[in-house]
């Protein structure tokens, strides 16, 4: 996103200069000299462009290593779609190369002729994921959260993608009009006997491809940290056997979702067939190996979009 620091017209010029040397292929000195500037001005406006992430790149040349990791886990796992990217072993980032990569796969499937319904779930991976989305013009799809987009204060939800994939992509938008958890079972039962809320929950049901993120456990999970849940109530799951969740939905260690009262109280609708659809689960990094494994191993998805660490983790354990 730009900063509030740089003009309009700086980061004008700082596209411009990105194109030049990314797009057409021109030498800073011949930035320098079709922008009337200096070679150090140039430098800097194309520091800025990739600063300020107005220049997205997609790898196209498959990587041996990663394709063999790829084969691997879809072999011992019984998955139907693996990607691995390269990982980087000096970025902290947990959403670096598997955003570009799940941007690339869910223009792919947007890119379909025939009509089809796309889900997304929500968390820090798939908005990077949407934030990489070019403009598609596919009015013949449909697209269906299925979580909600309403904080625990009453304000939309930042990390629910609904509304980023909206502005990028011209498809029917059917966001979740709920929050992620509920006071109770009761107060879900009725919101779902709700006409609005019923029909999104049907179409969500019959989804084509489903997105999602892989959120860990613990205090500084995003159950916690986005104030969905208490830290004693974080606790208490993760002394119950917790290790994971998808769109609010709480799993054990082999992947099951837990009978708990937290459980009873998320207003998400329930994940996709795994046996009639692809669901792909997007996450990489340490702290997210517990979850992810389980995911894999309880068929909570099908499809992983991860990094070469993640990969061989999961291979070895």
């Amino acid at each position: 996103m730009a900063k509030r620091s740089e003009t309009p017209a700086r980061l004008d010029d700082a596209a411009r200069a990105g194109w030049l040397y990314y797009v057409a292929g021109r030498t800073q000195d011949e930035i320098a000299a079709a922008m009337g500037i200096s070679r150090q001005s140039a430098q800097r406006l194309v520091s800025l462009a990739v600063a300020e992430r107005l220049i997205k790149v997609r790898l196209d040349h498959p990587i041996a290593a990663c394709l063999e990791l790829a084969n691997q886990l879809r072999r011992k796992f019984g998955l139907k779609h693996v990607e691995v990217v390269p990982s980087d072993p000096g970025s902290s980032s947990t959403t670096i190369g598997i955003a570009e990569a799940a941007a690339a796969e869910i223009e792919r499937w947007l890119k379909r002729p025939e009509p089809i319904v796309l889900a997304v779930g929500t968390g820090r991976t798939l908005k990077a994921a949407v934030d990489q989305l070019p403009a598609i013009e596919c009015p013949n799809h449909r697209i269906v959260s299925l979580t909600g987009n309403i904080a625990p204060d009453g304000s939309a939800a930042y990390y629910n993608v609904i509304f980023s994939m909206a502005d990028a992509v011209k498809a029917r938008h059917f966001p979740m009009p709920l929050p992620v958890l509920v006071t109770s079972a009761e107060e879900r039962e009725l919101l779902h006997g709700q006409q609005l809320v019923r029909s999104t929950l049907d179409m969500s049901a019959q989804a084509d491809v489903t997105f999602v993120g892989i959120g860990e456990l613990g205090i500084d999970g995003p159950l916690c940290v986005d104030g969905f849940l208490e830290k004693d109530e974080m606790m208490e799951l993760m002394r119950g056997g917790a290790v994971g969740e998808i769109c609010g939905w709480i799993f054990d260690v082999d992947g099951r979702l837990l009978d708990n009262p937290i459980n009873e109280r998320v207003a998400s609708a329930p994940i996709p067939s795994r046996e009639a659809s692809m669901v792909i689960g997007l996450a990489k990094g340490k702290r997210k190996f517990k979850a992810i494994k389980a995911a894999v191993v309880g068929h909570q998805i099908n499809g992983l979009i991860t990094d070469e660490e993640t990969a061989e983790f999961l291979l070895k354990n």
